[in-house]
């Protein structure tokens, strides 16, 4: 017996209507990083990140395909840079997200605004928000997205990696001397790390001191005559500014002699992407900061 072309087609529109429920096994709620109750089509078919450490993660978790969309600020890996640009932290393009029709949108706490979180929302967009602010907080984001996407085993996989690589900084650095330590992330003004950043957090496991470690705010301002005072053995320069003039930097820090980072050599320029993004690639930061904080332990 043979079905007539209008039942074919009305048949065959009801199935595409109902695929994107057809195509996940459930919905199921998860709690994110910010206490919100979430629910996400599970597993999630089509992702959009709106942050670059957020990309960073669920390329690592081998989701190539399922990311369709990405902020502007996301630039690694080199696929990130093909997809379909939704706008930056706090100027999201709505219209193309729209058009993209995801059924998970992953946030930062340290950029998107609530209003913005919940007006996704309203527009019917499970958010899912993370917020991490350590180095132990990077390795439970990255559990949680694991948990989130469908990718356990993988999150697990990377979070021991990291893991191991963090300890063997750690053993390496044991019970020596730890160096005063100056991270510059501003230029004008010279602005540096305080407590509860993740640059302090990379500091003090890389074996050193940061000297505005005591400061109230997280990214304090040191004036120069201060910087002096507290006398750095070590000056780490982010690269924060891609437009910034970082050889005319490192000449003006060599006038200042009487700081013994400048007088022994040891001032020394670190990419900002492996140090401020709650990545994978933090550990590759640690690594660097405490390769420049021990030499002489990390020569093999």
């Amino acid at each position: 017996m043979k079905m007539k072309p209008s039942r074919f087609f009305l048949i065959l529109s009801l199935f595409i209507s109902l695929w994107p429920s057809l195509s996940h096994s459930a919905t199921l709620k998860f709690v994110d990083e910010v206490g919100r109750k979430v629910p996400v089509p599970f597993p999630p078919k089509k992702i959009i990140s709106l942050a670059p450490n957020i990309t960073e993660v669920l390329f690592r978790l081998g989701l190539d395909r399922e990311i369709v969309g990405v902020s502007i600020h996301c630039n690694f890996p080199e696929k990130a840079r093909r997809k379909i640009q939704v706008g930056s932290y706090i100027n999201l393009d709505f219209e193309k997200i729209i058009f993209l029709k995801p059924d998970l949108i992953i946030a930062t706490g340290a950029g998107n605004t609530r209003d913005m979180v919940e007006r996704l929302e309203k527009l019917g967009f499970p958010t899912y928000v993370i917020f991490p602010k350590n180095f132990d907080g990077i390795l439970q984001s990255i559990d949680h997205l694991g948990r989130v996407v469908n990718r356990e085993k993988e999150a697990e996989a990377i979070i021991q990696e990291m893991k191991r690589r963090r300890q063997r900084v750690i053993e390496q650095t044991q019970g020596l001397p730890r160096p005063k330590v100056f991270l510059q992330i501003g230029e004008v003004p010279i602005v540096t790390v305080g407590k509860g950043s993740f640059g302090d957090n990379l500091i003090d496991l890389a074996g050193g001191e940061n000297i505005a470690r005591n400061e109230k705010k997280m990214y304090p301002r040191l004036g120069k005559e201060e910087i002096l005072k507290r006398s750095p053995e070590v000056i780490l320069i982010s690269s924060m500014n891609p437009k910034g003039d970082y050889q005319r930097l490192l000449q003006e820090w060599s006038r200042w002699k009487m700081i013994p980072a400048v007088r022994n050599g040891r001032i020394h320029m670190i990419d900002s992407d492996l140090i401020d993004r709650p990545s994978p690639r933090i550990i590759d930061g640690l690594e660097e900061i405490a390769k420049v904080l021990h030499p002489e332990q990390f020569k093999k």
